[in-house]
């Protein structure tokens, strides 16, 4: 198992630098640039023309590594892996689209937010649907740390799994907004799920290394792109990237059927939204007062006068944390204690 972890990780690495070192020149001739929004930091200007899309390296990365290593799981009746990938590739797809406009009309705006919403609300029920059916999901939401599990009607769960799905991808959405920082945090919420798929195969008799072979990919795609990505980028992952991030990290969660533990584990991506959410609550309230310099919580630390590689490290540090700490929550998940490694 763990040396099936070490080749995915590896074999994504490779695959996404690979693809890296020719995908950015080609971005570049296409004018694939990043438009940079005039009412963000100043400096950020300087990042105009920036090629985008750059998530395209990861993905393809990833899905080499699912679609090859993956073989024996599915030869076995185990689709779980291809399940998460599709569902990632979908909202990567989304991404892709609202990129694809932004390109293409050289302004920031792609698709409107209803056609955005549309989509992901039907990608979600889609993914919620055939985990159930494939009998990987049932309609209750098992609780980290307490350990219990909460039975819920399905209509009520199949709701709950949309708003859940839908929030958790635009929130590390939004977390993409600094270089590397979307890429860092979410590196320990892949090794998170790798180490708990393990350790789970290992130790309970609960066979999930088809989902510890998708993190693990996930991880190893996510470290070879954070060497184009990091302060200076010399590429971002675009919508196309950040929105197949989060459906990798919903997708897991809800394919190990525990969708809660993105509470803890996505405490960065949530932190991210609720700074957005309060800033425009609270302009409305006061008539144009404002909490943070600026929302999301990054920008207010940039205009704090924090860099963006402290930004990255302290918030990268964070997740990490959070991914410690959410190991040690599901570790009696099957009635036993999960030892490390």
């Amino acid at each position: 198992m763990t040396i099936n972890l070490i080749w995915a990780f590896v074999g994504s690495f490779l695959v996404t630098v690979v693809v890296g070192l020719s995908l950015i020149p080609a971005l570049r001739r296409m004018k694939a640039g990043q438009t940079i929004r005039s009412d963000g930091p100043t400096w950020h200007l300087t990042k105009q023309g920036t090629p985008t899309m750059g998530g395209l390296m990861f993905i393809v990365g990833i899905t080499f590594m699912c679609v090859i290593g993956g073989i024996e799981y599915a030869a076995q009746g185990d689709w779980r892996h291809i399940i998460i990938l599709v569902f990632s590739l979908m909202f990567g797809l989304i991404g892709f689209l609202d990129d694809y406009e932004k390109v293409k009309k050289k302004r920031n705006l792609g698709l409107t937010a209803w056609q955005k919403l549309a989509l992901q609300i039907a990608a979600a029920a889609v993914l919620v649907m055939l985990l159930r059916l494939e009998g990987h999901l049932v309609p209750s939401l098992y609780i980290p740390f307490l350990d219990i599990t909460v039975k819920i009607p399905y209509p009520l769960y199949l709701a709950l799994a949309i708003f859940i799905i839908v929030g958790c991808v635009n929130a590390v959405n939004i977390t993409d907004g600094v270089d590397g920082l979307c890429t860092g945090v979410t590196i320990p919420v892949a090794l998170c799920y790798a180490a708990i798929s393990a350790a789970w195969t290992l130790h309970s008799g609960q066979d999930y290394s088809s989902v510890g072979l998708f993190s693990a990919a996930l991880a190893g795609g996510l470290t070879g792109f954070l060497i184009f990505n990091f302060h200076p980028a010399r590429v971002f992952m675009g919508d196309t990237g950040s929105l197949f991030l989060g459906g990798a990290v919903c997708a897991t969660a809800f394919a190990m059927d525990m969708p809660l533990v993105l509470v803890p584990l996505g405490l960065i991506y949530i932190a991210e939204t609720l700074s957005d959410i309060i800033q425009v609550l609270y302009f409305k309230l006061t008539h144009g007062k404002r909490i943070f310099k600026m929302a999301p919580i990054h920008h207010h630390l940039e205009l704090s006068g924090w860099g963006e590689r402290r930004i990255f490290t302290v918030f990268t540090a964070i997740s990490a944390a959070m991914a410690i700490l959410t190991y040690f929550a599901v570790r009696y998940r099957f009635g036993a204690m999960v030892p490390m490694g």
